[in-house]
C-alpha cells in the first residue's frame, strides 16, 4: 500500500497531528502530558524546529510549527516513537500507541498560519458540552441557526482560556510563557504596536467565532488534501519537488547548508567588526548570534560548534542558543537579525 504524500520543505509551516491506535487515549494523566510538553521542549534544539501552537486532547494532539531544515518526517517520527516508548514502560504495555504515520498540512503563509493556530487553540472546545461539535457547527451555517446562551457562551471562553494542556493560556497571559514557544510571529500577524494590542487582536480574533458559535475548520480549502494555500504557491512546490510520485514516497525541496563561514563574515559584515574582536567578549550578541545560525541554518551539532568557536564547551554553546533565541523572542536585535538573513540569503556574495 502506498505511504501517505508528505512534502517536505526548508521554511515549511505545518499543522502536525497524531491520533492514538485505535482512538484510545494516550494520556493518562498529569504526567503523561508533562513528558510530553518536555519532549517538545527538545525539538528546537534537536530539530532547529520553532513552535508556535500546541494543544494536547485525550486521545490525540495537535502541533504547528516550522521547520528550518526539511525534516518533519524525523521530526514527527522522533516524537511518536520517544513518548510511545516513554508511555509503554510507565504503563507496562506493548504495541503501538498511536494509529499508523502522524498527519501533516503544509502552510503557505502567516494568513494561514493564524487560522491553524486558532483552529488548534479551539480544540478543546468543539465539543458536544459546549454545543460546538461537529453537528453543532453544521447547524450554525442553517437556517435553523439560533443564538447561543451567554452562560454557554462563559463556559465556553473559560474552558478555552484556562484550559492547561494548550498554549493559548500561554498567548493571553494566563500561564507562563515557556522558551521553546514562539509566540511573537502569531501575535504580531494582526497588528498592534504594542505587546497589550497584540495580545487583544489575537484574543478577539480565537474568541470571536466562540461566542459566534461558527468555528470552522480551515481544512475545507485544502488543495489536494495536503496544503493550505494558494495554487501559486502548490504550482511552486510542483516545480522543486522531486520523487516517485506514483509510489507516493516523500517529496522533498533541500536547501543547501549555510557554511560556518559564511555564517561568520555576515556577523562580521552587520557588526563591522571582525570576529576575533568580538569572539571573546563578555556579553556581546555577535557571537551568540553566529552560534544561532550555525544551529538553525548551519544544522551544525552543539559539539561542532563547540569546536569551532573554541574557548566554550557543549552546554555554553546550547546556552547561548537560548540565550539569542529569548533575545529574539523580546523584539531585540531585530534589524541586525534582518540584516544577517538577508545576507545569508543571498547566494552571489
Amino acid at each position: 500500500m502506498a505511504r501517505p504524500l508528505r512534502i517536505e520543505i526548508s521554511g515549511g509551516l505545518y499543522h502536525l497531528t497524531s491520533r492514538g491506535n485505535e482512538r484510545r487515549a494516550i494520556y493518562r494523566d498529569t504526567r503523561d502530558r508533562e513528558h510530553f510538553l518536555e519532549l517538545l521542549a527538545e525539538l528546537p534544539e534537536r530539530f532547529g524546529s520553532v513552535l508556535f501552537a500546541y494543544v494536547l486532547m485525550n486521545n490525540h494532539y495537535h502541533l504547528v510549527l516550522e521547520t528550518p531544515e526539511p525534516n518533519l518526517s524525523r521530526v514527527g517520527q522522533w516524537l511518536n516513537v520517544s513518548y510511545g516508548v516513554w508511555f509503554n514502560r510507565r504503563h507496562d504495555r506493548s504495541g503501538h500507541l498511536f494509529q499508523g504515520r502522524f498527519g501533516s498540512k503544509l502552510i503557505e503563509d502567516d494568513a494561514g498560519l493564524m487560522e491553524v493556530v486558532r483552529y488548534v487553540h479551539l480544540n478543546p472546545v468543539r465539543v458536544d458540552r459546549l454545543g460546538l461539535a461537529k453537528a453543532d457547527r453544521a447547524r450554525q451555517r442553517t437556517a435553523a441557526a439560533t443564538r447561543s446562551d451567554p452562560g454557554l457562551i462563559r463556559e465556553r471562553l473559560k474552558v478555552l482560556r484556562e484550559y492547561p494542556w494548550s498554549s493559548y493560556p500561554i498567548y493571553v497571559g494566563k500561564s507562563k510563557p515557556v522558551e521553546w514557544l514562539n509566540v511573537e510571529r502569531a501575535s504580531s500577524a494582526l497588528g498592534g504596536r504594542s505587546q497589550l494590542q497584540k495580545r487583544d487582536a489575537l484574543r478577539e480574533y480565537t474568541e470571536a467565532p466562540v461566542r459566534e458559535g461558527m468555528v470552522d475548520s480551515p481544512w475545507d480549502r485544502l488543495i489536494g488534501g495536503m496544503v493550505l494555500g494558494s495554487e501559486e504557491f502548490v504550482a511552486t512546490l510542483r516545480q522543486h519537488a522531486t520523487g516517485n510520485r506514483r509510489e507516493q514516497k516523500d517529496l522533498k525541496v533541500h536547501e543547501e547548508r549555510v557554511g560556518w563561514e559564511r555564517i561568520v563574515k555576515a556577523v562580521e559584515s552587520v557588526k563591522e567588526e571582525k570576529w576575533e574582536a568580538f569572539r571573546d567578549r563578555h556579553g556581546d550578541w555577535g557571537r551568540d548570534a553566529a552560534i544561532y545560525f550555525g544551529r538553525r541554518q548551519g544544522r551544525m551539532k552543539l559539539m561542532e560548534l563547540s569546536a569551532v568557536v573554541g574557548n566554550i564547551d557543549y552546554a555554553a554553546v546550547g546556552g547561548a542558543i537560548s540565550r539569542f533565541g529569548k533575545r529574539l523572542a523580546k523584539g531585540e536585535l531585530r534589524a541586525e537579525v534582518s540584516r544577517i538573513e538577508s545576507y545569508l540569503s543571498n547566494r552571489e556574495m
